[in-house]
């Protein structure tokens, strides 16, 4: 839908599409329980044509085909960890670069389904390199995959000398795929912890403003972030030290941050797919409930999956009156 109004806030925006309005948080966070309303919530964000679909698709790959041997990560080694940094920098330029070509240097969907139509920051002033979009790509494509790397490379040496908890789909089928299924809303509950403690004081001044200099944001904004950020945004797979698992559900861990970034960032409500149509098929990939967030930095510190906003208060559902409102009636949340 088209929004001819703006959310609540100092210089509000005039938004150039948004989702159905008002936004509303998963059915599961509230009580009582809709079993219908959370059954449908759950299966419309395993669709294929999800993030969350395309992140399991893809640690189940790296794991298959691009994860080094046990007997390899025994010890830290340049040649395997090397190995490891390369494919997830191919990974994160091949989504956030291949995003914002189609996006913003093609312009091939053109403003269809953009939220903001306002040009990223040119202020050399503001942004290292000079602009917005250069600031992004290097801090994307430099210490966010080295980091990355780091964390991915320690629980790979863990698992393979016996440091983390360790099992396998025929050992434990019932854990291995609950827990699959846990990772993401764990993933949204860790991003919306450390994502609130990051906007107090010190930490938001001298941390956190880096990512928050884009108002307005694009496929590189993502993980565009000051490297202790990237520290705190993956260190999460450290509950693995604790919680038994498989090499493919900290891959899954790390991809809700690596590639979820770069796909919740677009600034595009969607992927448009095929010809032209009234039912043309979508990638669902942004996230409106964020880009609130970027501009009224003060609201929606979670996700539509984490109870913080609503508990705190901060939640905005998007319409002028939206500001700190819990929504306690609900069918299904648009993710």
């Amino acid at each position: 839908m088209s929004a001819s109004s703006a959310p609540t806030g100092r210089s509000a925006v005039r938004w150039n599409y948004t989702p159905e309005l008002p936004l509303r948080s998963a059915p599961f966070l509230h009580w009582p329980p809709r079993p219908g309303a959370i059954a449908k919530h759950l299966a419309r964000t395993w669709l294929p044509l999800r993030p969350r679909f395309l992140m399991l698709a893809v640690s189940f790959g790296i794991w298959a085909w691009f994860m080094p041997s046990p007997e390899r990560a025994k010890s830290f080694q340049l040649g395997w960890m090397f190995e490891v940094w390369l494919r997830n920098l191919v990974l994160v330029a091949l989504v956030a670069g291949g995003l914002h070509v189609w996006y913003y240097t093609l312009r091939r969907q053109g403003d269809s389904l953009r939220y903001d139509t306002r040009p990223f920051g040119q202020s050399k002033r503001v942004f290292l390199l000079g602009n917005q979009v250069r600031e992004n790509t290097f801090l994307t494509l430099v210490p966010a995959p080295l980091i990355w790397t780091g964390f991915e490379s320690l629980l790979l040496w863990a698992y393979a000398n016996g440091h983390a908890p360790s099992i396998s789909f025929s050992d434990n089928p019932v854990w291995f795929a609950v827990f699959l299924a846990i990772i993401p809303w764990w993933s949204i509950l860790y991003f919306s912890v450390h994502h609130r403690l990051l906007h107090l004081g010190p930490a938001y001044r001298r941390i956190h403003s880096w990512h928050h200099r884009n108002v307005n944001v694009g496929p590189w904004s993502g993980l565009s972030m000051h490297p202790i950020e990237h520290i705190a945004l993956f260190s999460d797979v450290l509950l693995l030290f604790l919680v038994p698992s498989h090499p493919i559900h900290m891959y899954f861990m790390s991809m809700h941050h690596g590639l979820g970034a770069p796909l919740s960032h677009t600034g595009y409500d969607a992927l448009l797919l095929g010809p032209s149509s009234r039912r043309q098929a979508r990638f669902e990939l942004g996230d409106f409930h964020h880009q609130i967030h970027h501009k009224l930095f003060k609201y929606n510190m979670g996700g539509l999956e984490s109870p913080l906003d609503e508990l705190l208060g901060t939640f905005h559902d998007g319409t002028p009156q939206g500001a700190g409102q819990p929504h306690r009636s609900h069918t299904s949340a648009k993710l």
